[in-house]
């Protein structure tokens, strides 16, 4: 049996991080393209001119655009070779550091996230839209980005909407991990480099990334609500920083090596729903991790030990929670289809799948999540 676990180089997490930016990049050289949102790149500033200055090397301001595709990505690679830039640096959210994983294309690359809202920044995957926005396609490169810098500081500074949908991300991790493991599934990390199209490479997950999964739901279970608290109070605590690593390292090792199942595809078929837009990723995938312990008929024990940690945080429990009032039984077949697709993850779960048994899944998780919070609320 192929088994495969990939992960980054490095990963250093701690308040203030940002000012040893430059004594990475100058393992490199000299210079790196800066790929970052003008707003992230203003929030930073200081510790950027700071650390640029102690290390004597230079930041390449790239005009990123906000857009992941395939012309940007050109665009930027252009402006690092004009440059003879050493290193690339994603810095900001999801887009800004996909766009950097496919400028660097898997080489001298350092990710410094500045909000723990998904578990992208470990993988070696990205994803690519069309400059209005549209998806495009899937990239996988050949190894991870080479160092994950976390400065605390400035994610305690962040919205804690931001760290709380983070956790939404990472409480799918263990669950969609122990279905991948029960059905033999193969793994993202099994995956050789370039976009999609015509790419085979199997491999199954690993033990190690089966234990880092469970350790990443017991650690939200024991400081979730905690970290929450910090983050509201903009502090860094030690239940903030164990819950920055386990949003972002754990669940994406995790994630990663360990496999996505169901979780992640109902979160897919519920992005067809127009109420859930304004909702973030990790708010859906929350809701799809219910749905998906009411499809493999979980003990009502684990059900409600879930519901509750959603609750506590501030998660979804129900289909009102990310912006679905009502629902049609047409748009619903139409979600669970979606999920469905040939290509969806949700064929990791340990047994056969049908379009109808997903739609049941997500109507009883409504439900239960419905009336879980009422009790709590006394109703």
């Amino acid at each position: 049996m192929r088994k495969a676990f990939i992960c980054p180089m490095k990963y250093v997490q701690g308040e203030d991080e940002l000012l040893n930016l430059g004594y990475f990049v100058k393992t490199y050289g000299e210079s790196a393209l800066l790929i970052a949102h003008p707003d992230d790149v203003e929030r930073v500033k200081d510790k950027l001119d700071l650390t640029s200055e102690k290390f004597k090397i230079k930041f390449v301001e790239s005009g990123f655009k906000g857009e992941c595709s395939r012309q940007e990505v050109a665009r930027l690679q252009e402006i690092a070779k004009e440059n003879g830039c050493a290193c690339t640096i994603g810095l900001g959210g999801g887009k800004a550091i996909d766009t950097a994983k496919c400028v660097a294309e898997g080489d001298a690359l350092i990710i410094v996230p500045t909000i723990a809202a998904t578990d992208a920044p470990t993988s070696h995957s990205a994803v690519l839209y069309t400059p209005d926005g549209s998806f495009d396609d899937y990239a996988y490169f050949k190894q991870s980005p080479s160092v994950v810098l976390i400065d605390t500081t400035v994610i305690a500074k962040a919205p804690t909407r931001f760290l709380v949908s983070g956790m939404g991300d990472a409480l799918s991790t263990y669950f969609e991990a122990r279905a991948t493991s029960n059905s033999y599934s193969n793994v993202n990390a099994g995956l050789p480099c370039g976009f999609r199209e015509g790419m085979c490479g199997e491999a199954k997950g690993t033990n190690t990334a089966l234990a880092l999964a469970k350790l990443c739901y017991e650690t939200l279970l024991n400081d979730g609500l905690k970290a929450k608290v910090a983050s509201d109070c903009n502090l860094v605590t030690q239940a903030l920083e164990n819950i920055i690593e386990t949003n972002i390292l754990l669940s994406g090792l995790g994630f990663e090596s360990g496999g996505l199942a169901g979780a992640h595809a109902i979160h897919d078929g519920l992005t067809i729903l127009e109420g859930t837009h304004k909702y973030f990723h990790g708010e859906k995938v929350a809701f799809g991790t219910i749905a998906q312990l009411v499809l493999e008929n979980a003990p009502e024990s684990e059900i409600n030990e879930v519901l509750n940690f959603c609750l506590e945080i501030g998660l979804p429990v129900c289909l009102s929670d990310i912006g679905v009032d009502s629902i049609t039984d047409e748009e619903l077949m139409e979600v669970a289809k979606k999920a469905c697709i040939p290509e969806e993850s949700i064929y990791s779960m340990p047994f056969p799948i049908s379009v109808e048994a997903v739609a049941a899944a997500i109507i009883t998780a409504d439900k239960l999540g419905k009336n879980y919070k009422a009790k709590k609320n006394g109703n």
